[in-house]
C-alpha cells in the first residue's frame, strides 16, 4: 500500500510538471505572436533600426517605420512647401500654390504640418522638387491637389481616405480609378517592386541616382497591407556601426533588407516599392526626434498622426 501511495504521488507530480511545461510553452508562443508585429491585431506603428539583412539592430543604418494603415489609432496627411496656409484659395476660389523652399525640419513642423491641432508623430521626405520649388510628381493632401508636371508619368505612394478599417496603401503611376484612393498621395521616382517582383532600376534612374547618391528614402507595401518606410543614410543622427551588412545601399540592393524586415516582423511579402528623393533630401522623423535630415529643400512629406 505504501509503495502504491508513493507511486501515485510520483505520477501526480509528473503530470503537474508536464502541465506547467505546456503552459510555459503556450505562454512563450503567445508572447512570440504578440511581439511579431504582423500577428498583433492591435498593432499600429513602430520605429526600429535594422541592418542590411533586415534584422533589428540598435546601431543599424536603416531607420525603419512600420505601420498599419487600417489602424484606428492613426491618421495621415501630406504637406508641401508653401508661403501660405495649406488648402487656402484665392479670390477666384482656386487653390493657392505659392511654393517656397523648406528643409525637412521646417516642413514637418510648420503650421501646415498640423492635423486637427496635433503635430505629426512620424514623417518621411517624399517628392522631388523643381527649380521653382514645386513638387514634380503626384501630391495630394487630404483631397487637395498640389501635383507637378510628372504627376501622370511617375509613381506615387499614398494611403486612402474613408473608414480606417478599409484604408488601403497603394503605389502606382497616376491617379487611382477609385477616388477614395486619391486622398493622401506623395510623388516619388523609381518603382523597384511591382506585383511582388523586385527590379534593378539603376539603368532607369541614371548614374547620379544610382552611383553617386547612395543615401535613399523609400516606401514599400506588403501583401498583408502593411507599410514599411525606410531611410538608409550614413549621415543619420544616431549611432551606426558600419560593416559589410550595415552600410549605404544602391537601389538594386534593397530587396534583402525589405524582405528581411517583412519576414522577421510577420508582415507578409513585399508587393510594391518606391524610392523617394535621395541625395540631399532624405529625412525621417519619429516621436519628437529627427533621425535623418539633409540640407536640401523638400518637395513633399508624408505625415502620420496618432489620434
Amino acid at each position: 500500500m505504501k509503495k502504491l501511495f508513493l507511486l501515485s504521488i510520483f505520477v501526480i507530480t509528473l503530470n503537474l510538471l508536464s502541465g506547467c511545461k505546456d503552459n510555459t510553452s503556450n505562454a512563450a508562443q503567445e508572447s512570440a505572436k504578440t511581439t511579431c508585429l504582423g500577428k498583433n491585431a492591435n498593432f499600429s506603428i513602430e520605429f526600429f533600426k535594422a541592418d542590411n539583412l533586415g534584422k533589428k539592430f540598435d546601431r543599424g543604418i536603416n531607420h525603419v517605420i512600420v505601420f498599419n494603415p487600417r489602424s484606428e489609432k492613426l491618421d495621415f496627411k501630406v504637406n508641401v512647401g508653401l508661403a501660405h496656409k495649406l488648402y487656402a484659395k484665392n479670390s477666384q476660389g482656386k487653390l493657392r500654390k505659392e511654393y517656397v523652399p523648406k528643409i525637412f525640419r521646417e516642413i514637418i513642423a510648420d503650421e501646415n504640418s498640423k492635423l486637427n491641432g496635433q503635430n505629426p508623430i512620424a514623417a518621411i521626405n517624399a517628392d522631388y522638387i523643381d527649380t521653382d520649388n514645386k513638387p514634380q510628381g503626384l501630391n495630394i493632401s487630404r483631397g487637395f491637389d498640389y501635383s507637378g508636371d510628372f504627376k501622370n508619368k511617375r509613381s506615387s505612394f499614398g494611403v486612402s481616405g474613408g473608414n480606417p478599417k478599409n484604408r488601403k496603401a497603394t503605389i502606382q503611376a497616376g491617379r487611382r480609378k477609385e477616388e477614395i484612393l486619391n486622398y493622401n498621395l506623395v510623388g516619388g521616382n523609381g518603382r523597384f517592386y511591382r506585383g511582388g517582383q523586385f527590379k534593378d532600376i539603376c539603368n532607369d534612374l541614371g548614374e547620379f541616382a544610382c552611383l553617386q547618391a547612395t543615401n535613399r528614402s523609400l516606401a514599400a507595401i506588403t501583401d498583408k497591407g502593411y507599410v514599411i518606410l525606410l531611410v538608409n543614410d550614413a549621415k543619420a543622427n544616431s549611432n551606426i556601426e558600419f560593416s559589410q551588412n550595415n552600410q549605404e545601399l544602391l537601389p538594386d540592393k534593397f530587396d534583402d533588407v525589405l524582405e528581411g524586415i517583412a519576414k522577421n516582423n510577420c508582415l507578409g511579402k513585399i508587393q510594391e516599392g518606391i524610392l523617394f528623393d535621395g541625395g540631399m533630401s532624405p529625412g525621417l522623423f519619429y516621436n519628437n526626434k529627427i533621425y535623418v535630415e539633409n540640407a536640401g529643400p523638400i518637395g513633399s512629406v508624408f505625415l502620420i498622426y496618432k489620434k
